[in-house]
Formats: structure tokens, sequence, C-alpha cells
């Protein structure tokens, strides 16, 4: 069964409409580009992590869900170590950790079919231009939003197979059973919603 990076619940996000929450997603990331005080970044993290921790995710489910991204934004700091002043490469990760926890809180105090509509109104005006269909672009969101949590889960059982099996636990030994397995999902989908005729085609 699918499962969603929605948390049930009353906070504050929970109760503003996903349109707001994604402009202010939007103008807080184009904000943050502007600071470059570790000290004042530093807080808009911590800002942004109460936020996050707000929507009654909890601290180790919250942690669990962004660890893949997290361990991404760690990498990159190395790398920008390397290549950049420690000033820079600290600016530079704090400004991602900022904007992830906030994203992570939009995402947990948002369901995914307010994030559907919200996506297929703002893209009505390139239907117009016949540029694409806004209620495909909205299905696809959705998809995607659905689809990352269940491929998590979905490696964390490849994982203890293997290792219940004596295997040593690699990516490159995982990798191929769980795209695999994805794909088949996603073609069983793609057969249900032309099946209903969601798309409309």
């Amino acid at each position: 069964m699918l499962t969603s990076l929605h948390v049930e619940g009353q906070s504050l996000l929970h109760r503003i409409p996903v349109k707001p929450k994604l402009v202010g997603l939007m103008a807080f990331g184009l904000g943050l580009y502007l600071v470059d005080q570790p000290f004042a970044l530093t807080f808009a993290m911590i800002a942004t992590g109460t936020l996050y921790l707000s929507t009654g995710v909890g601290l180790s489910e919250g942690f669990r869900r962004l660890k893949p991204v997290l361990f991404t934004i760690a990498f990159l700091a190395l790398v920008n170590l390397l290549l950049l002043s420690p000033h820079e490469a600290l600016v530079i990760t704090l400004r991602l950790v900022a904007i992830l926890l906030l994203a992570a809180a939009v995402t947990a105090s948002t369901t995914i079919a307010d994030f559907m509509a919200a996506v297929t109104d703002l893209a009505r005006p390139l239907e117009q231009l016949g540029l694409m269909k806004a209620a495909d672009l909205g299905l696809a969101l959705g998809l995607v939003l659905r689809f990352v949590p269940e491929i998590a889960v979905r490696y964390d059982a490849l994982k203890e197979a293997h290792a219940a099996r004596g295997i040593p636990v690699k990516l490159s030994r995982m990798l191929g059973p769980l795209i695999i397995s994805t794909l088949k999902d996603a073609d069983r989908i793609a057969e249900a919603i032309d099946a209903r005729g969601i798309r409309g085609h």
C-alpha cells in the first residue's frame, strides 16, 4: 500500500491554504539567497526546523524522512569545503538545510489532493496557451509525492532481505531490483489511470 508524506494535524501550517504556503516557500528560498550571514541563516534553519516539528511529524520520523537529502547536503558541503572558502561552504549548507526543512514542513502539512489541485490551478494559463494539460501536471506531481516514501520503504525492505540472507548490503546490488519493481508499479498505476479515464484521453 502506498504511503504519504502528509501528517494529520491542526498546526498553524495545516490551517494555511496550500497556495500561500507554496508562494511563501518560493519567497523564502529566493530571499535566503540575499543573506550571507551564518548567524542569520542558522536562525532561519532553527525556525524552519521548529516549524517542521510543529506539524507533528516527530523528531525521529522527521529525521528519517530527510536523511537521504541531509546526507546529500553533507556530501555537497564536503565538496564545497574543497572548492570554496569555509565561510561560503557554511553559508550554502545552512541555506540548503533551511529551505529543505521549510519544504518538508509544507509537504507534511498539505495533503496530496490539495497539492494536485493547487498545481493544476497554477498551470491553467499554460493550458490556455496550449503548452500542456494542467490536470496532467497536477497528477504527475501527486504521483511523485506518493512514490517518494514508497521507494524509501521498498529500499529498506530490500536492505533487510539482503541482510537476512547474509548478503552484503550494497547499493549497486539493490539498485536494479529497486528500479525494476518501481517501473512495474508505475506501469500498473498508468494502466489504472488510463482505465479510469482520469487523464481524459
